[in-house]
């Protein structure tokens, strides 16, 4: 197989999950060595290896946890190409009988977390004189359900903010773009939804060879989509 990330350093957040975890193993097929950044820390008796590194315990929405987050990727190989913010969360529940702090805590776990690490990137990014980042959004922000105004309200401005960032760098040589999954095929949305017909959502491994084409030198000229990917839901 052709390594088409050889030897990128690649920092993903939301590394411990089920997507991270996916993402990790592709992107490490593909050559590259990726630090693993999260709000939680690794697992009793999981440990890093020459490729990956696990950085446990960064909470994003905290002033500079992920300068020093990326500081210790930069101490250990001494760069970053390129960023995946892969950290969120998704909650269910109507304006009526919700509450505000919903809101909030999205608004933090999905884009607030995409802007400070990006913003922490950049100068890492900028200085190796190109750079990829890619983030995940949801096809719910183009058109939301009931019960899902705070989730898709917070992917919108996931969408937004690509789009945004994109025009600032697209003279630095750096790449922004989105991916917009469905119901990715995880063991909690099969546990919330029993009744799915699990075959027709995407899977982590298959969303994460997405994201490494986008990370790729072939995805050199698009910068600013945000590419759907839904199976076939």
């Amino acid at each position: 197989m052709a390594q088409a990330l050889l030897d990128r350093v690649v920092v993903v957040t939301g590394g411990f999950g089920a997507l991270g975890r996916a993402l990790a193993g592709v992107l490490v097929e593909q050559g590259a060595r990726v630090a693993l950044v999260d709000l939680v820390h690794p697992g009793a008796g999981t440990q890093g290896t020459d490729r990956t590194l696990l950085i446990g315990g960064v909470d994003l929405a905290r002033p500079g946890a992920a300068d020093e987050a990326f500081a210790q990727v930069v101490q250990q190989w001494q760069r970053i190409d390129a960023l995946v913010n892969a950290a969120g969360g998704f909650a269910w529940e109507t304006v009526a009988d919700g509450s505000l702090d919903t809101w909030d805590r999205l608004y933090t776990m999905n884009l607030r977390s995409a802007v400070a690490a990006s913003k922490a990137a950049l100068p890492h990014l900028i200085a190796g004189g190109a750079g990829r980042i890619v983030n995940i959004g949801a096809l719910a922000a183009a058109k939301a359900a009931a019960g899902m105004g705070a989730y898709a309200a917070s992917k919108a401005g996931v969408t937004r903010f690509t789009e945004a960032l994109a025009e600032e760098l697209k003279d630095h040589g750096i790449t922004v773009n989105a991916v917009l999954p469905s119901i990715i095929d995880t063991p909690a949305n099969r546990a919330d939804m029993p009744q799915a017909e699990f075959d027709r959502w995407v899977t982590p491994k298959a969303l994460a060879r997405v994201v490494a084409f986008l990370l790729s030198d072939d995805a050199a000229p698009i910068t600013g989509a945000c590419l759907p990917v839904a199976g076939r839901v």
